[in-house]
């Protein structure tokens, strides 16, 4: 189905439960988890907050685990994405090639380049590492522009807004949202795709992670600011939808 030249994107959330050991130990398992989704006909592919080593700001306290645009530990991503035409997002502390630490997302394209997005609101004692950015990356994939958050980011609407001003069609965010947030997490990505007319997708980090045990609900909301797909459970799980941009055009009529 199109709605002109513009395919249905087929995307998929991914819940993820870090592994302990840092990025060399989460790496295989997102090749794993890429390859499950591409089983599902997955373009795009979002995974939580600081994916490929938990939310373990401990860990960063010295160098081992930020990562560059050149590390050769993204290789077997990268080549994952280049043999399946699939772009994916994962979650890193990430050093700028001028020093700047930055709290990231990088989303991996299938010729290898690195397309880097900042979280905004940082909070806490992440703004003892990072720097912040001035607002998030908005990719393109067959003809839809997908805006990248981090999870703070989504509780603020300028977020969001500067993200439709720029075009785009999907709101993906990477998050740690934990038990007693469902109501939050539901308010924010429900708001944030029916203020804007746009799809929002979520990818919770699941598990136990340092800010207390995962929520789950990892999803898809509608330009309704309804959910018609979110995860069964609270631990690692690959979600799938085929996004229809007809949908947003009735939405979007004036």
């Amino acid at each position: 189905m199109t709605t002109g030249s513009i395919t249905a994107l087929t995307l998929s959330a991914i819940q993820y439960e870090a592994l302990d050991g840092g990025v060399a130990a989460n790496v295989s398992e997102h090749i794993r988890l890429i390859e499950d989704a591409e089983s599902h006909g997955a373009r795009l592919v979002i995974f939580p907050e600081l994916s490929l080593t938990g939310y373990r700001l401990d860990l960063l306290e010295g160098p081992e685990e930020w990562l560059g645009a050149a590390d050769r530990r993204l290789d077997g991503i990268r080549e994952i994405c280049r043999r399946t035409g699939i772009t994916a997002v994962v979650g890193a502390a990430f050093t700028q090639d001028d020093g700047t630490p930055r709290l990231a997302s990088l989303a991996i394209h299938p010729s290898g380049a690195i397309e880097p997005s900042f979280k905004t609101w940082l909070h806490g004692p992440e703004q003892g590492l990072f720097v912040a950015g001035s607002h998030p990356a908005v990719l393109e994939i067959d003809g839809w522009k997908i805006a990248l958050a981090i999870c703070f980011d989504a509780a603020r609407p300028g977020h969001a807004e500067w993200a439709a001003g720029a075009g785009a069609d999907v709101y993906a965010v990477s998050a740690v949202y934990t038990a007693g947030e469902d109501h939050r997490l539901g308010l924010h990505l429900g708001a944030r795709a029916m203020d804007n007319r746009m799809f929002s997708v979520l990818a919770n980090l699941a598990g136990a992670t340092p800010l207390g045990p995962s929520c789950g609900l990892s999803g898809f909301w509608g330009p309704d600011g309804l959910p018609f797909r979110q995860a069964a459970g609270t631990g690692t799980e690959v979600l799938t939808a085929s996004l229809q941009h007809g949908v947003l055009a009735r939405f979007r009529r004036p």
